[in-house]
Order: structure tokens, then sequence, then C-alpha cells
């Protein structure tokens, strides 16, 4: 069990980590820090759960744990079942009127006014692999709106969190979204694509690429952060769920981006695609995937 005043204290030292500066490009432009002051306790809370799963799942990372495959045909491993009951327990114990929608627990009070929606370990294909693209997501819902997520990249040093109303933060500094406008200037990044590539839609991606300065394909919450942090202008995937995303959307969305399904609706819990981006990128982009895929 952990108290709030606890979280808070934990809340306190994640505003305070930055990523190593030998290798980082020192850019002229005024970083904005995050007051810890201004945080809810449910964001207190759930950078805590984030901060006791990313200390499961980094001692497995290398490879001792049992894996087994669930019905659908993906794996789950020791440490995602784990993580998920160290969060529930952190965060049912803080909040337990709250609903609760877990990746391999499931759904506990699913009507009720908070629902937590939470991925223990996003990418678990990689974590097996021992790609360090894995993360874990933590995002509440209240009454149907998404309005807090926490997106914890535990091996790529990256702890993403924000508020509805409160901003986007990366390691405590404001994320933003570019400026870049032209989609020909636009560096695109695509995630998973099987549905997208099935039908029509195909060439529709197809024009996109063909126009784009840059794509790349960083996959999982990693190119949601460069998104949000202006460093790439959009996240294309035709196959997904609320689990991966829900707490990235809200950090897109916080950082002035937009971020709905290929047909330009906004997440909810039936959420199967994703286009994120800038306004003006994803205005551009959606008048060419619309309609391909839900």
């Amino acid at each position: 069990m952990i108290s709030v005043k606890k979280a808070a204290l934990f809340l306190g030292a994640a505003a305070a980590i930055v990523a190593p500066s030998s290798w980082q490009i020192r850019v002229a432009v005024q970083v904005e820090s995050f007051n810890a002051e201004n945080a809810s306790d449910y964001l207190k809370v759930a950078l805590a759960a984030a901060d006791r799963a990313a200390e499961i799942s980094r001692s497995y990372y290398a490879g001792n744990f049992t894996v087994t495959t669930k019905a659908d045909m993906t794996p789950v491993t020791q440490a995602d079942v784990e993580c998920e009951q160290a969060i529930r327990e952190i965060i049912l114990s803080a909040f337990p009127e709250h609903g609760f929608y877990g990746e391999e627990t499931g759904q506990t009070q699913a009507d009720a006014e908070f629902l937590w929606l939470v991925d223990p370990i996003d990418g678990t294909k990689g974590f097996v692999r021992q790609y360090p693209f894995f993360s874990t997501q933590i995002a509440l819902m209240h009454n149907g709106e998404l309005i807090l997520g926490v997106s914890s990249g535990t091996m790529m040093g990256e702890l993403a969190w924000a508020e509805k109303g409160q901003g986007a933060w990366l390691n405590g500094k404001r994320l933003r979204v570019s400026e870049i406008y032209d989609p020909d200037r636009a560096a695109v990044s695509t995630g998973n694509l099987k549905s997208l590539a099935e039908g029509n839609g195909w060439a529709a991606l197809g024009e996109i690429v063909r126009h784009a300065d840059r794509i790349r394909g960083y996959g999982d919450f990693y190119h949601y952060h460069l998104l949000a942090a202006g460093k790439i202008e959009a996240v294309i995937e035709s196959d997904v769920n609320i689990l991966d995303i829900a707490a990235l959307s809200v950090i897109v969305s916080e950082a002035g981006g937009v971020f709905t399904n290929l047909n330009g609706e906004k997440p909810d819990l039936g959420i199967r695609s994703v286009l994120a981006a800038n306004p003006s990128v994803h205005e551009i982009f959606l008048q060419k995937l619309k309609g391909y895929v839900i």
C-alpha cells in the first residue's frame, strides 16, 4: 500500500529526472519545468505505481522469466502479471471506489465513475526479445473521458505524464508538438499496419509516404513521446487497443496535438486505430486516410 503523501514525495523526484546530457543537442528554447504542486492525487499515485512497475520489469529484463501464450496467441510473462498486480494494489488502495481495467486481470467495477486503464508491459513481444521499447501505460478515465496519462519507458529512461488542462511533461520538462505543418517536411512514424494493408487504405498511406520528409517505425510508446516532444509530426497505426494508447492520447493532446482514430473519432474503449499528429498535419492526413479502417 502507498499513501498519497508518499506518492507526492515520489512525484518531486520524478519531476527532477533529466536524461543524460552528454549526447544531447542543445537548442535555444525556453524549458519549462514541472511544478509538483500542480499535481492531483490521481497523478501522484499513478506515478508511484509506474515507478514500482519499472522496478519489477527492470528486474526481469535480462530474461529470467517464464512466458506463456494467451488465447489470442500473444505472450504474457511473469513480469506482466507482477507489474499489473503491483499497480492494481497501489491504485485501488488509494482509490478503492474506482474501477480498474488491466491487460492481464480484466475489468473490475467497469461502470465506476473513475476507471483506470493499465497495460503493465506494453510491448511484451519486444520485452521477451529484450527490445528496450516496452513501457508501462497507466491512464484514468472519468465518465468516459480520458483525463490522465502516465507512460513509463523503463529502459529508455523516459517518464511522461499529463493531466487534462495541466500540460504534458517528459522527465519533468514541458512537451509541445512541432510547428512543422507542411506534410512534405513531416517526419512520420508508423506502428501496426495490418488492417490498413489489407484494403485500399494501403495506397492512401503510400501517398503520405511518397511525400513525407522522413518515414520511420519507432513503434510502441516511443513514437508518441517523440510526437509530443515535437521531434516528429505524426504517428499512424491501424491495429491497437485502448490499453495501448489511452495514456499516450492524453500526453499527445496536452502537448497540443490531435489524437483520434483513422476516422477522426476521439479515443474510447473500442478504439482500434490511431492518427496522432500536430493539428495541421492531422487535418491533411485525415483527409487521405479516413474511411479505410475504424
